[in-house]
């Protein structure tokens, strides 16, 4: 109904702000292969997952996450949504925060 619609879009407008703050005052890594390397090196804090990332991608993610005990994120938007809440003008399905910076985006985490 309605008043879920208007709350979920009010999630997803807070979430993105959280990310354009990260992106300026926090460290963040966009892309899939820069991201492994930091979950295997256990500097991120928080994977960030596109709607539409691939599901062999997205599961091999989430194992490194879990391994390096790492929370994940599944980002309500596609790829694209994802890039341009980075304010990047390209597409990316996942997206790793090794700094918060001025962000609370760690602590509102489920």
């Amino acid at each position: 109904d309605w008043k879920t619609v208007k709350s979920s879009k009010k999630t997803v407008e807070s979430m993105n702000s959280r990310i354009k703050l990260v992106m300026k005052s926090g460290k963040a890594i966009l892309g899939y292969k820069q991201g492994l390397k930091s979950l295997r090196t256990g500097k991120s804090k928080l994977v960030l997952i596109a709607s539409n990332c691939p599901p062999l991608r997205k599961s091999e993610v989430e194992y490194l996450a879990m391994l390096a005990k790492t929370q994940v994120h599944h980002y309500s938007g596609d790829n694209t949504e994802l890039g341009a809440a980075c304010g990047k003008l390209f597409n990316c399905s996942v997206m790793t925060i090794l700094d918060a910076g001025d962000s609370d985006i760690l602590s509102k985490q489920e």
